[in-house]
């Protein structure tokens, strides 16, 4: 059961690293940190009273004790990390250790004219305008446990910024790797990603857990979208099978702006997904697409809420589950449509395979609608493999195992397939195949 002294040592290692100077910045930050650490210190770690966390019990994050960074594990091999990451070398890239830049293993040359790529702290410290405005204003800390801790420690991460009308041709890879250091590190980076008004981007954020270590790894990332911009995010993890990851995504689409946000949870001990969007203007859209596997006895919660405000918006949801061994997985789903949100379309389904008797899902989707004059739909399913399938593929000569690899590819590849980069539907094909062929 989490006690009150559970947050005392973030509340320490706050006054500790203010006290040394460790965290420095002009005064907006100054206020938005304070803002962090206060919201933590009275709300604490999330409860399972808390209705939106009923199904994770977040004990074993609130009860490690986990180092703040040092930068001591900046020697890792390039080459391997990237191929783990699925993601493509070529592209532009920045990548964080730990939650730490590396300049070495980044790539930042020969950007596009109309694109500012970088670490946020660059940013703070060059006094940007655009940063100081935004940063702090979707994700919120005093609405979010996570959220309050990792502005309470907000010090660096990455930002994207396009231009009105700039359109990219190539994805921009933002890759955050956790490692091993004396102590479990934790690891909180923060992402702002703002999309001129025409813009057009596609950005991936990858994590990846270095195998066999224990780390907690809370990233936060606010996407502004401007009207027309039209916006494929990314979000792939990868976690070690001793890794923690809590991830928050909150989004703003104006007029016209559409936005496909994918989520791929591959592994971790437990994680958390947080996606919030806000279609703040007429015509807005969104697309979330999300895969998320478990075995042994991980735990992975989709926690997703998009908010309907301006009339004509149109939402489409579809999540999937593949959950095998003592797994537990978690979708929680919410759609709102507003008063003034008229003509909205939204409609919101999740999927679960469950591979063996004693995989758990708890899966909750809603609508709360307060217009008239809309369309909207929501549904879930859990099942297991079909024995006639299994059957029918047994009679052209597989055998079980082979059977049900192919059945549970099926079934996940639905998702898969909807990823509008090549590179990656090709990468993450040949590790489900992998994946399922051993499971």
């Amino acid at each position: 059961m989490l006690s009150a002294e559970s947050k005392e040592p973030y509340i320490a290692a706050f006054k500790q690293l203010r006290v040394g100077g460790a965290l420095p910045g002009p005064a907006w930050l100054e206020q938005l940190r304070q803002a962090g650490i206060t919201s933590f210190e009275a709300m604490g770690f999330p409860t399972l009273k808390n209705e939106d966390w009923k199904y994770t019990n977040v004990e074993p994050i609130a009860a490690q004790s986990f180092a703040q960074a040092n930068g001591e594990a900046k020697s890792i091999v390039g080459a391997e990390v990237f191929s783990r990451a699925l993601i493509e070398t070529d592209a532009p890239r920045l990548t964080f250790i730990n939650g730490i830049y590396s300049a070495a293993l980044s790539n930042v040359s020969s950007l596009p004219q109309g694109l500012r790529l970088g670490p946020l702290a660059e940013f703070i410290d060059q006094g940007d305008t655009a940063v100081a405005a935004q940063l702090g204003q979707l994700a919120r800390p005093e609405q979010q446990h996570f959220v309050a801790l990792n502005s309470a420690f907000l010090g660096d991460g990455a930002m994207v910024s396009l231009a009105p009308g700039c359109r990219l041709e190539r994805p921009i890879y933002l890759l955050f790797v956790s490692t091993s250091g004396a102590r479990p590190v934790i690891s909180q980076p923060r992402i702002l990603l703002l999309l001129g008004a025409g813009s057009e981007a596609k950005i991936v954020e990858s994590y990846l857990g270095e195998s066999g270590t224990a780390y907690f790894c809370n990233a936060v990332t606010e996407l502004v979208g401007a009207e027309d911009a039209s916006i494929e995010h990314y979000r792939l993890q990868q976690d070690s099978d001793r890794g923690f990851h809590v991830g928050t995504l909150a989004a703003s689409l104006a007029r016209g702006c559409h936005l496909t946000a994918h989520t791929v949870t591959l592994s971790g001990a437990l994680v958390r997904n947080n996606v919030r969007m806000l279609l703040n203007g007429a015509g807005a859209a969104c697309v979330l697409n999300g895969l998320y596997l478990a075995d042994g006895k991980q735990h992975v919660d989709n926690y997703t809420l998009i908010e309907h405000v301006s009339p004509r918006a149109s939402s489409l949801e579809l999540y999937k589950g593949v959950l095998g061994g003592a797994a537990h997985g978690v979708f929680n789903g919410k759609i709102i449509v507003h008063k003034d949100a008229q003509k909205s379309d939204a409609r919101q389904t999740n999927k679960n395979l469950l591979l063996s008797d004693s995989a758990v899902i708890n899966t909750k989707p809603q609508l709360e609608i307060h217009a008239d004059d809309v369309k909207c739909s929501h549904g879930s399913t859990i099942g297991q493999l079909d024995a006639d399938a299994i059957f029918y593929l047994r009679s052209r000569g597989l055998d079980v195992a082979a059977a049900r690899s192919l059945l549970s590819f099926a079934f996940a590849s639905d998702v898969v397939r909807r990823l509008g980069i090549e590179h990656l539907r090709q990468r993450l094909d040949e590790y489900l195949v992998g994946r399922f062929g051993a499971w």
